[in-house]
């Protein structure tokens, strides 16, 4: 099962400037992010970023290290530009990792990669994690997703998708009945994404969906165009990634006290 791993790292975060470079427990950030993917069944594991001091960090630890464009719209056209500069084969498969994701277990980047390998039909696979509270499913910052019965995407949305009509009344925004409805499973999507490198050629020349636009999901925009997006529960529960300074300092905390 011959993967690749690609962690795009960006020195130009919005809330957290610097975040692959912030200290934990005395290495960077992007450092626990690469060790994580070593870890997994990965052949090789690959940090694409436009920074130069990302990537002198980057080699000093003994990483290969890709220069990418700082243009770039999106995560999808980073990876494309990889997959394209060390000559990827439209079959090969790349799993893209965030590099605010110190935590992220290893059998979750297996699980994409094998369930690229299980479904042929799918060009790219994610995971997904059970919703427990309507609060969740009211969130607009909650992606939710729904599959059919073999896994492949129907939909992503900020919205409560599926809509249990008959429990939650539309008099009402949000709903006053917070409790979710009997019977209805609800499911986060959790975004570590593997793909087929064809879709990223494909995708970079697609121009953005209407969906995407209106949702801000980027996903969207394969689903527009027929490409199939597998979803699977996720083995193990993801942690949190990094996004703010308060995030940095609960991830040290947690870190500090957690160490052997």
């Amino acid at each position: 099962m011959s993967f690749t791993v690609v962690i795009p790292a960006r020195y130009a975060s919005t809330r957290l400037p610097g975040k692959p470079l912030a200290d934990l427990a005395g290495k960077p950030m992007i450092r626990h992010v690469y060790e994580r993917a070593n870890e997994s069944a990965a052949s090789r594991v690959v940090i694409a970023t436009d920074d130069e001091r990302i990537e002198a960090a980057c080699q000093a630890f003994g990483a290969e290290v890709v220069m990418t464009s700082p243009d770039h719209a999106s995560g999808t056209d980073r990876l494309e530009e990889v997959a394209r500069t060390l000559g990827f084969a439209a079959n090969d498969r790349i799993v893209n990792v965030q590099g605010d994701e110190p935590l992220i277990p290893p059998a979750l980047i297996n699980q994409v990669a094998h369930n690229l390998q299980r479904f042929p039909r799918a060009a790219i696979a994610t995971l997904c994690e059970k919703i427990t509270d309507a609060d969740s499913v009211f969130n607009p910052n909650v992606v939710k997703v729904v599959a059919d019965h073999q896994g492949m995407a129907h939909y992503f949305s900020r919205a409560p998708i599926p809509w249990a009509r008959d429990h939650w009344k539309t008099d009402h925004w949000p709903p006053r009945e917070k409790t979710l409805p009997s019977g209805v499973n609800y499911f986060r999507h959790i975004g570590i994404y593997g793909y087929r490198v064809r879709l990223l050629s494909d995708f970079v020349g697609w121009a953005p969906a209407p969906t995407e636009l209106t949702e801000s999901l980027e996903q969207l925009r394969a689903l527009y165009n027929g490409a199939q997006i597998h979803v699977e529960e996720a083995v193990e529960q993801p942690p949190a990634g990094v996004d703010t300074e308060a995030d940095l300092q609960r991830l040290r905390q947690w870190m500090e006290a957690n160490q052997p």
